[in-house]
């Protein structure tokens, strides 16, 4: 295989950016992601790549749900400051504000809207596992205007030099 045909073509693919939160047993954690789509209608579900060895990852999963905070137009700060491990101050993650959401997983106030969800399976294949999630609440702090697609911070967003996959 092309190993640069193969890069580019698989950085053609679109991605949303959303910060993916959860906490149990006191521990909080929060990363970007941008491996996200719905599957599903009828239970509403969604997919997320979730690095393996991360600390979101080991929360999630014990907690046995997790929250996506779609992340707006502008928003860019946010989603490079969850580049790095989440630290709670208060009701701040990472500088940003929060509130429990009904599962407990953290809400970021900031993000347009946000869906929480139960985690009903992980696929373990690679370097980032897929969470299923089924989507039990959902808010929109702020209605999109247009078509809410068009509202999502997108990865081309972040940088020329900014790309994920490949």
């Amino acid at each position: 295989m092309d190993q640069d045909a193969k890069k580019t073509a698989l950085r053609m693919i679109p991605y949303g950016i959303y910060v993916m939160t959860a906490e149990h047993g006191g521990e909080t954690a929060a990363a970007t992601v941008n491996w996200v789509t719905q599957t599903a209608f009828s239970p509403p579900l969604v997919v997320v790549g979730v690095k393996q060895d991360s600390g979101a990852y080991a929360v999630a999963k014990n907690a046995g749900h997790f929250a996506l905070n779609m992340l707006g137009k502008g928003q860019q700060g946010a989603a490079f400051g969850f580049f790095k491990p989440a630290e709670r101050d208060g009701n701040s993650l990472n500088g940003e504000p929060i509130r429990a959401g009904s599962t407990g997983a953290p809400i970021l106030l900031n993000a347009p809207a946000s869906v929480e969800c139960k985690l009903v399976e992980i696929v373990e294949r690679g370097d980032h596992h897929i969470f299923i999630g089924e989507v039990v609440d959902a808010n929109v702090a702020k209605a999109p205007e247009g078509r809410p697609d068009a509202a999502i911070l997108e990865m081309k967003e972040l940088g020329d030099n900014v790309f994920y996959g490949g």
